[in-house]
């Protein structure tokens, strides 16, 4: 029994006619006579009475209308989950960050998340490093890292940049000026990421200091920019940060722009190329189009 069988079936059952089921079927006449006569014979019934004038169900025929629709049904409901997967718009995706509140994050998840609702993602704050180590063990399907970073036999793309910004608290002298040149830190208590968070990045950091002339005086380590913050804001020093988190911070902070020679805090996309994830591709598209949206905004102003 083949599921065309059924379906032979349930159009002659409906319209009680061969012509206008077989036209339905978009077949001729004699293979649709066929296929009910094999029905009938590998069921060992009769499925209708037959005469020249008209067509009725049997009473096993009746009983089994209802049967053949709940079997296509569910095969027509099985046919569209797996069509689904296949393209990507169900499924689970593992997402990890440095920075959760990054605009391009959070840009990317929101307009993912409107297109393909019923992918479940889960989200993991990481450092750079460990979200390389995972993508190349197949734990984790995408990462946002900050760059620079070693990447070999993975897709690594930059999709956002921005400055860095210094954060001080509101009554630090420095904050009376609009600007505030980099080597006017040397000396000025500093809240810092450790470096294994983004060793690239942090070295590139710390040199950008030392050709100002100086050293950070790095009085403490944080593992979160927000704990970061939340220091300048107790007035225990200062930091650099990325200029997206100045909107909606403490009032007990102000941020300024840095003269002098300070590296961009770049974002990647990082993924492996081979995955087997279905949701993956989808949600790098995504990110590109977020990402090239964004550039284009930031070109026109």
């Amino acid at each position: 029994m083949e599921l065309r069988h059924f379906r032979y079936f349930l159009a002659l059952a409906e319209e009680l006619h061969f012509g206008r089921a077989a036209a339905r079927l978009h077949i001729s006449q004699p293979p649709l006579s066929q296929q009910i006569r094999d029905l009938e014979r590998e069921l060992g019934v009769q499925l209708f009475y037959r005469t020249k004038h008209k067509v009725e169900l049997s009473e096993a025929g009746a009983s089994l209308v209802e049967e053949a629709r709940r079997v296509l049904t569910q095969v027509d409901w099985a046919t569209r989950v797996v069509s689904r997967v296949n393209r990507g718009e169900t499924g689970r995706l593992t997402i990890g960050t440095v920075t959760a509140e990054k605009p391009i994050v959070v840009r990317s998840l929101r307009t993912f998340a409107k297109s393909y609702p019923d992918v479940h993602i889960e989200l993991r704050s990481l450092s750079s490093p460990a979200q390389l180590q995972l993508i190349h063990e197949g734990r984790l399907d995408v990462g946002f890292v900050i760059l620079p970073l070693a990447a070999t036999e993975l897709v690594l793309e930059t999709v956002a940049h921005e400055p860095l910004v210094a954060a001080l608290p509101r009554q630090h002298p420095l904050s009376a000026q609009s600007r505030v040149p980099l080597r006017s830190l040397a000396g000025e208590p500093s809240v810092l990421f450790p470096r294994v968070l983004s060793p690239g990045y942090y070295d590139q950091l710390i040199v950008s200091c030392r050709n100002a002339g100086f050293s950070l005086n790095v009085v403490h380590e944080v593992d979160s920019i927000y704990t970061a913050l939340a220091l300048v804001a107790a007035g225990v020093g200062i930091s650099l940060v990325p200029a997206s988190l100045q909107d909606g911070r403490s009032k007990d902070i102000v941020f300024r722009e840095l003269q002098g020679r300070v590296p961009r805090v770049e974002c990647g996309m990082l993924y492996n190329e081979a995955s087997r994830s279905t949701v993956l591709k989808p949600f790098v598209d995504v990110v590109r189009q977020v990402a090239q949206s964004k550039m284009s905004i930031a070109a026109r102003k």
